[in-house]
């Protein structure tokens, strides 16, 4: 059996405030190989805040404690900033959710996709425009050229996107993290990005850590699902056993969507006291 990609054992991630500490994370353990792993919950549940723990992107005044937080068989919790550096964007990358706040609005696109090349590998100018322009093409955009030298603004949010994908994967990592990838986009170009998405993970054989709010999205495209609840895993399975899920708050979340053709009074919400028993401080 093959070892783990990640292992995450016991994590916290702690938050001092003028109140008092407020803990985001309270003790996940988890494992993932070179799949397609789901992370859902609803905002404030933690999914971000603990893949970015994976990150080294908690800042003070959050604090990051673990038994074991690996990247296959490095020991994430022991780097330096300069390890971090290294690490960061050649072996783990990270979509954001805009590519409008992550892209350098002053600088072409093709020139910040390649500098981010030779930040991490040894190679000369020509060759990182080249690659550059192989990246774009693998992410299937029609005209390479045209968008190395485009600016951010001249570029559609599901182009945008793409390029940004293109940006995190030019160095070949062995983990892409992304966060909410296609929640700026309309549904059609949103299916478009996770296409392209799915057959460079599946091509390049990475790990990808999907977190979202849209449970549908991610039964169809993951292999499996975590499910998060004020900061703790309430529920783990396979993304084909999502509408089977036992726990009281996936069930509730599968319940809460919307359908369309179909007639409700209300939608349902949350017994949040009975959630409250099941999750305790």
């Amino acid at each position: 059996m093959a070892a783990p990609l990640v292992t995450v054992e016991d994590l916290h991630v702690t938050f001092r405030t003028p109140r008092g500490a407020v803990e985001a994370v309270r003790g996940i353990s988890w494992t993932m190989g070179r799949e397609k792993l789901g992370v859902v919950g609803e905002s404030g549940s933690g999914k971000s805040v603990s893949v970015r723990a994976l990150l080294g992107l908690v800042r003070p005044p959050g604090e990051v404690r673990a038994a074991r937080l690996m990247l296959d068989s490095t020991d994430l919790r022991t780097l330096s900033p300069r390890q971090w550096q290294d690490v960061r964007g050649s072996r783990i990358t990270m979509v954001m959710q805009d590519p409008r706040f992550s892209l350098n609005p002053v600088m072409p696109v093709g020139v910040q996709i390649a500098e981010a090349l030779r930040a991490h590998r040894r190679v000369s100018r020509r060759e990182a425009q080249q690659r550059t322009l192989d990246v774009l093409a693998s992410v299937h955009i029609r005209d390479p050229a045209r968008v190395f030298a485009a600016y951010p603004h001249e570029l559609s949010g599901g182009m945008g996107q793409r390029a940004m994908i293109a940006m995190m994967l030019i160095a070949e990592p062995e983990l892409l993290i992304a966060d909410e990838p296609t929640s700026a986009l309309d549904g059609s170009v949103g299916a478009q990005v996770l296409s392209v998405m799915d057959e460079l993970v599946q091509r390049r054989g990475m790990g990808l850590i999907l977190i979202s709010h849209d449970l549908d999205l991610v039964a169809r495209f993951c292999d499996r699902v975590l499910i998060m609840y004020r900061g703790r895993i309430v529920e783990t399975l396979a993304a084909t056993d999502l509408a089977q899920a036992r726990h009281p708050y996936t069930q509730a979340l599968l319940a809460c969507r919307p359908r369309l053709g179909e007639r409700r009074a209300a939608l349902p919400v949350m017994d949040r006291a009975a959630l409250e028993a099941l999750t305790p401080e």
